[in-house]
């Protein structure tokens, strides 16, 4: 009983279900963004598909990497054809590898008035 008392005395300080001395202005940055990630491997398969040589691959898969992410995946096809107004456009299908699994996705490229490629579809198959 005794001992009860003189260590009660000690941890009458300790409030395990009180915050006031939890420093709140400290986060972690080790929890990616579901958006930002998504949004980089976005641009990391356009740029794979816009920029490949479709006569010097031949139908072959086009491997990418996003190192920010740490998504890759493999390109199976690419089509060129073009949109109402005239402009180049590639459809494509590929897969991502990716901590929450691997899937299918389907996609649409198109270049836009500025010299740029658009990414206008990225969506997951099933």
């Amino acid at each position: 009983m005794m001992g009860g008392f003189i260590l009660s005395g000690c941890m009458s300080g300790l409030d395990l279900f009180s915050d006031s001395g939890v420093d709140k202005t400290v986060h972690t940055g080790t929890v990616q963004n579901g958006n930002a990630e998504r949004l980089t491997d976005e641009i990391t398969v356009r740029n794979a598909v816009s920029s490949a040589d479709l006569l010097r691959t031949g139908g072959n898969p086009i491997p990418w990497a996003n190192s920010a992410s740490g998504s890759a995946g493999v390109i199976s096809r690419i089509a060129e054809n073009r949109d109402r107004d005239g402009r180049p456009c590639r459809d494509f299908v590929t897969t991502k590898h990716s901590y929450q699994g691997i899937a299918n996705f389907t996609g649409r490229t198109c270049l836009g008035n500025t010299g740029e490629w658009l990414l206008l579809a990225f969506d997951k198959q099933g």
